[in-house]
């Protein structure tokens, strides 16, 4: 067997947009996706918390990956997505302006993000792919948040799963 076929491996990830900028998900780490739906708010939580979604009885906290991002805020379309994924046994919806496609990006593809200095957070970018001729930026989803938020997310989800 050839000795560069064992050391490279493909990989699939979820690829969608956020804005102009093309994001990727491991696909082993997302549980779904869903269509736009009503998002119930929940008061005092971060602003790039949207809220809350019933998703067939479970209750999931909806991040606006814009807001957590730093964009701009923008109303939903008919291209709208809800990407659902596991972090640390905690659901959380992610909310993508456009669901692309599932893409296998060999391992030997992936380099390191770009460290832009102190002052910026690119944490969250575990890697950098080239797929043809766009970039796109692998998101690690546990980096997204810090510790203190995952167990706000967990409150989140158990308080409305008590109903209260």
């Amino acid at each position: 067997m050839d000795k560069n076929a064992t050391q490279s491996k493909r990989e699939r990830y979820l690829t969608f947009y956020i804005g102009n900028e093309q994001y990727g998900i491991a696909i082993n780490r997302i549980k779904e996706i869903i269509a736009m739906m009503n998002i119930t708010k929940v008061p005092k939580i971060p602003a790039y918390m949207r809220g809350v979604i019933n998703l067939r009885g479970s209750i999931i906290p909806v991040v606006d990956t814009r807001l957590r991002f730093n964009m701009d805020y923008r109303e939903s379309d008919m291209h709208t997505a809800i990407i659902i994924v596991e972090v640390e046994k905690i659901s959380i919806g992610f909310i993508v302006d456009r669901v692309e496609e599932v893409s296998s990006i060999d391992s030997s593809s992936l380099s390191e993000p770009p460290k832009f200095g102190n002052g910026i957070d690119t944490d969250f970018i575990c890697s950098v792919a080239q797929i043809e001729d766009n970039v796109v930026m692998i998101l690690d989803v546990l980096k997204l948040f810090e510790a203190d938020e995952l167990v706000s997310l967990e409150q989140i989800e158990q308080k409305q799963t008590q109903g209260e």
